[in-house]
């Protein structure tokens, strides 16, 4: 893990702009990647704000955060990803967008280091097989929202090899994060639990069980959750829970994951939760 210095994110989003926010905090240079220019500027400018915030409730002093935000750097160049020691991707829950991402940084990356998806459900089997490196690939699999969740599923390809895993644990863990390994299959262990659950609550508001308010504080209020579950969706993004409910459909084959017909009609009429604004509930 001393070998870790230089960490690549693939992706500004919400999850990667999380991670590279953490990964900074904990004394890793950062590379930011996204396509978008605009993009890779809202990310930074997030970061700044969550850490004002941080400053001003006294969580961290001035002099942290401002060596957090020194310490990421951001490009529209994947070419300046290839002297990371560890990229992490967290691009969209697609499988052909992450091959394609992978065979990417498989070329340009250096010979050695370690490229990790922040999948929530893809085979990492199947990720590191466009790679000729497949026993330098694993998941790293972070909760939203990064920076406060504690979690990080850490999964091993057929491939992955042990010195890979440990690595990817150690760097975790560094992150300030409680590691949870889980085996390569659908879902993994956080979602193969999670999004059925989701998708059981959508049904239920489908057939007319009760309201979307009921649903939640029925699971909010029986069940002790912090959120119910059609809340939680839309801040997870109805998207990726369709997604996700796709991949463990098609991987287990298998009728108890067949996604609800009201999230796929939502996902269509693009209602995707919380970053559009709209989806179960209105933001």
């Amino acid at each position: 893990m001393s070998e870790i210095k230089l960490v690549g994110v693939v992706g500004a989003g919400q999850m990667g702009r999380g991670i590279a926010q953490v990964a900074a905090a904990s004394g890793f240079q950062v590379t930011l990647f996204d396509i978008n220019e605009e993009g890779l500027d809202f990310a930074l400018s997030f970061i700044n704000k969550q850490l004002d915030k941080g400053v001003a409730k006294g969580r961290l002093t001035q002099d942290v955060a401002d060596s957090t935000l020194a310490a990421i750097s951001k490009t529209t160049n994947m070419q300046d990803l290839k002297d990371c020691d560890l990229v992490i991707e967290s691009a969209t829950e697609n499988k052909e967008i992450k091959f394609s991402i992978f065979k990417q940084l498989d070329e340009i990356v250096k010979p050695g280091a370690i490229l990790a998806s922040n999948t929530s459900s893809i085979s990492i089997t199947e990720i590191a097989a466009v790679t000729n490196r497949p026993e330098l690939v694993a998941g790293m699999h972070f909760m939203n929202p990064v920076p406060v969740m504690k979690l990080v599923e850490t999964i091993t390809g057929l491939e992955t090899s042990d010195a890979t895993i440990d690595c990817v644990d150690a760097v975790s863990e560094k992150m300030g994060k409680t590691v949870v390994r889980a085996d390569d299959v659908p879902g993994f262990a956080v979602n193969r639990i999670l999004v059925p659950m989701i998708n059981e609550a959508f049904y239920a508001l489908f057939e007319g069980v009760s309201d979307a308010r009921g649903i939640d504080n029925a699971m909010k209020l029986g069940c002790n959750q912090p959120m119910g579950p059609l809340e939680l969706a839309d801040f997870i993004g109805l998207d990726t829970c369709l997604a996700i409910m796709n991949v463990l459909y098609e991987g287990l084959g298998d009728t108890k994951y067949r996604p609800c017909p009201l999230l796929k009609k939502y996902v269509a009429a693009g209602r995707y939760g919380v970053k559009v604004k709209k989806g179960v509930y209105e933001y």
